[in-house]
């Protein structure tokens, strides 16, 4: 098989490295069909979240794949590397499962998850990057995140990285309800994050994005206002914890504006989460006395704590996983069988059709219809078995006893006699 996944995730790569080689969603199109004129792939699909970027693609120079994306993101090879999972055929089947059904996430049974691979397959299709391996794998990997999400109780405690952002806040500064808090980005994420801010009744809550429509509507459902994000720098100040996330290419909001910030607050503290990948919030924020950032890394040794108490749903799903990847296998060995049928149905038919015109010669010339029948026989039987035969005689000394005990299986035999 030519199937093969890699990439790099929070357990395997920190952020300042995940940053260098996420694919912002506007730009997936044109980086699939970059990556799908190589002439080593023949399909593609890419996974960019904040926790993770992945490839799956068909190929059979895997190499050839990475030294693709390190051009793309112009990283040098030494440096990614060591951050690198590489995985192939059955490993990358298993992979994509246990990622959709949210057994690989930093929020273990995390239901987002397969929302993103679902969004990352869409726009694969869209820029004609999936062939008949990818399309069937991703199918069979939704319906086995289902399985996973209704057999058992992998997301019923679920620490989200919303709840978590709220935990951190609340060590710092206290209960949300005392605090001012805004919102920068409104995105699937921070749809989340402004379900869980708006049920701890913050004293206000604002959310600002590129798009202010977007920002509207989101703060029209939590109760929140909106601002646009050319008004945030001189809004900023207001707000005692702020949660980031955006698909900015680079840091919206820097050490500088934070200094001001903090001179207008009066050193009141203030908490920063950044949640974006690459980061919205530049990491020199953090030396600022009284700012406490925190990035969604950080977030994770949150959500570590519970997750003990979902081991035992994840042994289910791991099951169900393990199973379903055998299916999968099973599948696939068939359908690369089936032009081996094809071919060798073929070269049969070949002999039939030539022992057959021989025979109608045969008859047509007088002989006698039992000598016909008898030479059609003898040359359909030294035919089919002309190449076995000889395969056995000239096979190497080493090769002879791994021949003949695939013999019986092509050719039932009997030891008899």
């Amino acid at each position: 098989m030519q199937l093969f996944s890699f990439g790099l995730n929070y357990q395997s790569a920190p952020v300042e490295i995940r940053e260098r080689i996420a694919f912002p969603e506007s730009g997936l199109l044109a980086a699939l069909r970059d990556l799908c004129v190589q002439p080593e792939v023949e399909e593609g699909a890419i996974l960019s979240t904040c926790n993770r970027t992945e490839i799956y693609c068909r190929t059979e120079n895997a190499s050839a794949v990475i030294d693709w994306l390190c051009r793309f993101h112009h990283i040098n090879l030494d440096q990614l590397l060591p951050h690198l999972y590489q995985l192939h055929d059955e490993d990358a089947v298993a992979h994509v499962f246990r990622v959709a059904s949210g057994m690989n996430s930093m929020v273990l049974g995390e239901a987002q998850i397969l929302g993103q691979v679902k969004q990352a397959v869409r726009i694969a299709g869209e820029a004609g990057s999936l062939g008949w391996l990818l399309n069937k794998l991703f199918q069979q990997t939704f319906a086995v995140a289902k399985d996973v999400r209704t057999k058992t109780g992998i997301g019923a405690q679920s620490v989200s990285l919303a709840a978590a952002a709220i935990r951190m806040s609340s060590r710092v500064l206290g209960e949300v309800s005392g605090q001012n808090v805004l919102l920068v980005g409104a995105g699937e994420m921070m749809e989340l994050v402004a379900t869980h801010v708006a049920a701890h009744s913050p004293r206000s809550l604002a959310i600002t994005n590129r798009t202010l429509e977007r920002a509207s509507l989101l703060a029209e459902r939590h109760g929140g206002s909106a601002m646009s994000l050319a008004e945030m720098p001189q809004e900023i100040a207001k707000f005692d914890i702020v949660i980031s996330c955006t698909g900015a290419p680079l840091p919206i909001i820097g050490k500088g504006l934070m200094e001001r910030v903090l001179r207008q607050r009066r050193y009141r503290p203030v908490v920063m989460i950044d949640l974006a990948v690459p980061r919205d919030i530049e990491t020199e924020v953090a030396q600022l006395e009284n700012v406490f950032l925190y990035t969604i890394d950080d977030l994770g040794k949150i959500i570590e704590e519970g997750r003990e108490a979902r081991q035992s749903a994840a042994e289910e799903a791991e099951f169900i996983i393990s199973d379903q990847v055998g299916v999968f296998m099973n599948w696939l060995r068939n359908r690369e069988v089936v032009p081996v049928i094809r071919q060798l149905r073929g070269h049969a038919e070949s002999y039939r059709q030539l022992e057959l015109e021989r025979a109608r010669k045969l008859l047509a010339r007088g002989d006698k219809p039992e000598d016909v029948i008898e030479a059609l026989s003898q040359g359909l039987m030294n035919k089919f078995l002309h190449h076995p035969t000889q395969l056995l005689q000239q096979a190497a000394p080493d090769e002879q006893p791994q021949l003949i005990q695939l013999l019986p299986r092509l050719f039932p035999v009997s030891n008899e006699g």
